[in-house]
């Protein structure tokens, strides 16, 4: 029974994950002819008002050839500034259409690229995850436990660009360590979240790290780092909602295929994070 109620823990994160139904009520935002995201009807109307390269009917279009307004639009329309802006495509690997402040891609339900870190040790008694605790005055999820490092790909970047430079901000882990990651997965899930729509896809990387290495907080975003076993952070993923809740998509993954879920429950979470 503890099993099964740990395996079904494992899925209500990945179930969070997914809670939003497209386009539940929102309009199809394009720029020209290329799907890039869902607003809401109210949002949309404001958004329209705001300039005329705004088109509405029982869609939202932003003309082609003022894509480079889209961040000057959102503003005047109250949207969310963070100053830093993303890549705006209609799908992952596709051409940019515009770039937009990572603030407002939620309001706009545009794609959000991610790279996340897996920062391992071997022990002799098994392997160690290095675990952040999130600064108390993140704006989003403040407190919560993540990874060693992770990050949003700004315009411009790639996941292993991002995931390279985040490192060296977050953990004051050398460059030319963190280039020796792999990547070993990619999610991507649609999520409702206070801020908005999410519709995110996260590129996961493993390290493997000396014993001696140990991270330090270098920009203020992690209030402190902790070795942990893997089991306990196995335990604590599957019993709580202590780790920020994209992390935990990343942790199941890697606790399947490092032996902590096996058989029939692997195959039901690896069929659950493929979004089957």
């Amino acid at each position: 029974m503890a099993c099964d109620l740990k395996i079904s823990k494992l899925l209500s994160h990945i179930n969070a994950c997914r809670s939003a139904t497209l386009p539940g009520g929102r309009l199809k935002f394009y720029i020209g002819d290329h799907h890039a995201g869902y607003v809401w009807p109210d949002f949309a109307r404001t958004l329209a008002g705001a300039s005329p390269d705004m088109v509405l009917t029982d869609r939202l279009v932003l003309a082609a050839d003022a894509a480079g307004r889209l961040n000057d639009i959102a503003a005047a329309a109250g949207a969310r500034v963070r100053f830093e802006n993303f890549d705006v495509r209609e799908a992952i690997g596709g051409p940019v259409l515009a770039v937009l402040d990572r603030g407002a891609l939620p309001s706009f339900g545009v794609i959000g690229v991610g790279a996340h870190l897996n920062g391992l040790v071997q022990r002799p008694d098994g392997w160690h995850l290095w675990v952040a605790k999130r600064a108390a005055d993140k704006k989003l999820d403040p407190g919560k436990l993540d990874h060693l490092v992770a990050g949003g790909v700004a315009a411009g970047h790639t996941p292993f660009e991002t995931l390279v430079k985040e490192s060296e901000e977050e953990a004051a882990l050398p460059a030319a360590l963190a280039a020796r990651a792999r990547q070993v997965a990619c999610f991507a899930y649609n999520m409702e979240r206070p801020e908005g729509l999410r519709r995110d896809v996260i590129y996961a990387y493993d390290l493997v790290l000396a014993e001696d290495f140990v991270p330090q907080p270098a920009d203020g975003e992690v209030e402190i780092f902790a070795l942990w076993p893997l089991a306990a952070v196995f335990e604590r993923v599957s019993s709580s909602d202590d780790f920020k809740f994209n992390v935990n998509l990343v942790l199941i993954d890697l606790f399947i295929r490092f032996g902590l879920v096996t058989g029939d429950d692997a195959a039901v979470l690896r069929a659950a994070l493929a979004g089957d």
